[in-house]
């Protein structure tokens, strides 16, 4: 490969995941970055990316950092309790913005799955504007919408506690997941064959395990017991006194799966243009089962 491409979020896992990928097909990469020492960093550079200090709250370095690329990956931060990142729709616009002054001939931008059928889930709101910025700019760009990461189910934020394995559909249904290192990888292809990812928005997903395989593929995987117990919604209006504003993504996220026919993504299409997709087993049995026991060692 020939050219340069600006990665954002680089020392996330997205953004880590894409710069990996991008290094490997012989792509230049040049991170944004916040702090060049840092220990996330650094293991960019000794990567081979090229390092620029910056943020993505401060156009002049975006400006500075997006000339004579020829593509950007944006991702933005969401989370920030209890609902979403206030930042994340001025922070996505303004890499936008970014790369239309730059003349860019390819952004790849990473939303969510279901983002364009009216969720009500406020961090899906969010891509969902981001997203219609993007191409009200008549941007050439390419959107990947992932679906439920793997690395959710080792998060200390997501459904396993104490040995139960919490989640919106019933037990025997399946539900889609990806692993992160795939969006990296559909990251790549997108820069790399732009006739065929230029103007698509590809719903992501590696496998589509029930809750229940889910919680048994854990426990054989990890040595430690986990059950499954769906969120009903009765479970979620006794969380609701003490959630606030965040029961109301719970409510959405109900609904949009039991209700809005949930993700949708065609793994058979998506293995034929990546034929090493990740399966559940193949996560757990990479780097899953590891994060997921440290995770057990932590909080049981």
């Amino acid at each position: 490969m020939a050219g340069t491409i600006l990665v954002l979020g680089g020392t996330g896992k997205q953004g880590g995941a894409a710069a990996a990928h991008l290094l490997a097909a012989g792509w230049h990469v040049r991170a944004l970055v916040r702090d060049p020492s840092g220990a996330a960093a650094q293991t960019l550079a000794d990567a081979g990316a090229e390092l620029v200090a910056g943020d993505m709250g401060d156009r002049a370095s975006l400006d500075a950092a997006a000339r004579d690329v020829h593509g950007v990956f944006s991702v933005q931060p969401t989370w920030d309790d209890p609902v979403n990142s206030p930042m994340e729709v001025p922070l996505g616009i303004a890499v936008a913005d970014a790369a239309e002054a730059a003349g860019v001939r390819h952004l790849v931008y990473t939303s969510v799955a279901g983002v364009e059928r009216a969720s009500g889930i406020s961090h899906w709101e969010t891509k969902w504007q981001i997203e219609r910025h993007i191409r009200a700019l008549g941007l050439p760009a390419t959107f990947l919408r992932p679906v439920q990461f793997m690395e959710n189910y080792a998060s200390p934020r997501y459904g396993l506690r104490n040995g139960t394995l919490a989640a919106y559909g019933p037990p025997d249904r399946p539900g889609q997941l990806i692993a992160v290192d795939d969006i990296g990888v559909f990251a790549a292809l997108a820069f790399a064959d732009p006739g065929r990812y230029l103007g698509e928005a590809i719903e992501l997903a590696g496998d589509a395990p029930t809750p229940s395989q889910v919680a048994a593929a854990i426990s054989r995987a990890t040595g430690h017991p986990v059950s499954y117990r769906p969120v009903t919604p009765e479970t979620i209006d006794l969380l609701g006194a003490e959630m606030g504003a965040a029961a109301e993504n719970l409510r959405a996220a109900y609904r949009f799966v039991n209700e809005k026919g949930g993700w949708q993504a065609d793994i058979p299409a998506l293995r034929r243009l990546h034929p090493g997709l990740t399966t559940f087993d193949a996560w757990l049995d990479g780097k899953g089962a590891a994060l997921l026991k440290d995770l057990f060692a932590t909080r049981g």
